[in-house]
């Protein structure tokens, strides 16, 4: 894709507010038993059982398929997730794993099992990394090229990551902050509709987007993709603002607009709204798992312990949900299926 233009407008659909049945105000959501799911003793078995399984059957923890994590009754309720994660409110919380009793690994391995029964894996960056790190890796925000999973002890903008699922495990905690916090997006884009559709047009056109180092040999350093996009029924929502203003150092790639700009200003005081946000500060155990169409998600800035055994650290997979049969072309798996089976490899 060339950069040395603006890109080229697309015809904006008829705008009007989109899944309402997935709409929720805090309010709406202020009892935390709505969508966190304490796991019970039985549910503790199971995970056991089902992990013990998977160790003798598959050495690598990335070879662990659904069929090879079991759970004959745990399946059904995370089955009833992946459809409140896709047509209801877009974010679920699973806690009470006792981490400090597996360890890491075999921590990992049950969180990647559950993930299984949600989806299937997506590569989360060129090298084919499918359970990523998210902790202080010594990166800057000022790099170009460093991801958000990388970054230190900085708060996060609300953003969406590059997958139809995203879920995240709490092993360790920050020493202090380090909040994770998920913003209704689809409530935004339909508040934007019904009160600023100028503004809401503006965003289903295509933005640029930084490759951040990501682009293959002899490729362009950027990409096209609309922040609101529409396929039939449903809403899609890929936002990651310091991607787009980052695309700017590219020779060839415009300014932001002025009346761009106010677009991206108006969702971000949206989603900071109280009143479309929740906070959840993920203790060790927690596994977080997110709608990116329809949920955006930030964190808080934080204070890590000096010892490198206790600082912050959590791990990521990005899932392809088996809910979703139809998505907008833009946003299909971009070769990730092509990619499946010729490698598979751990995140460092």
């Amino acid at each position: 894709m060339s950069t040395s233009s603006a890109p080229t407008p697309t015809p904006t659909p008829a705008l009007e507010p989109l899944e309402p049945r997935a709409e929720w105000r805090a309010r709406d959501i202020a009892d935390r038993a709505l969508w966190t799911y304490r796991l019970t003793g039985a549910d503790i078995a199971e995970l056991d059982a089902a992990l013990a399984h998977a160790r003798a059957r598959c050495p690598d923890v990335l070879d662990i398929t659904r069929e090879d994590f079991p759970l004959p009754t745990l399946a059904a309720t995370l089955e009833r997730f992946e459809d409140e994660l896709i047509d209801g409110r877009g974010f679920q919380l699973i806690s009470g794993l006792p981490v400090e009793r597996y360890g890491d690994a075999d921590a990992c391995r049950i969180y990647w099992g559950i993930g299984m029964h949600l989806g299937r894996p997506w590569p989360q960056n060129k090298h084919g990394h499918l359970l990523g790190d998210v902790t202080d890796q010594g990166r800057y925000a000022s790099d170009p090229t460093a991801r958000g999973n990388e970054l230190g002890p900085i708060g996060m903008p609300y953003h969406s990551d590059g997958s139809d699922l995203v879920g995240l495990m709490c092993l360790r905690k920050a020493k202090s902050g380090g909040i994770s916090t998920v913003a209704n997006a689809l409530l935004a884009h339909n508040e934007m509709v019904r009160t600023r559709p100028d503004l809401a047009a503006v965003l289903y056109q295509p933005m640029i987007y930084d490759l951040r180092g990501e682009e293959q040999p002899g490729h362009a350093p950027t990409y096209e993709m609309p922040v609101f996009s529409r396929h039939r029924h449903r809403l899609f929502v890929r936002y990651i603002r310091p991607y787009i203003e980052s695309a700017r150092r590219h020779p060839g790639v415009p300014a932001i607009t002025a009346v761009q700009r106010e677009a991206f200003d108006l969702l971000d005081r949206m989603c900071r709204d109280p009143d479309f946000n929740v906070y959840m500060d993920l203790q060790p155990g927690d596994m977080q798992f997110i709608n990116n169409y329809h949920v955006l998600h930030a964190r808080t800035a934080f204070e890590d312990y000096p010892e490198p055994g206790r600082k912050r650290f959590l791990k990521r997979l990005w899932l392809e949900t088996r809910k979703l049969t139809e998505r907008p072309p833009h946003l299909e798996l971009r070769g990730a299926k092509a990619w499946w089976g010729r490698q598979r490899t751990k995140a460092s």
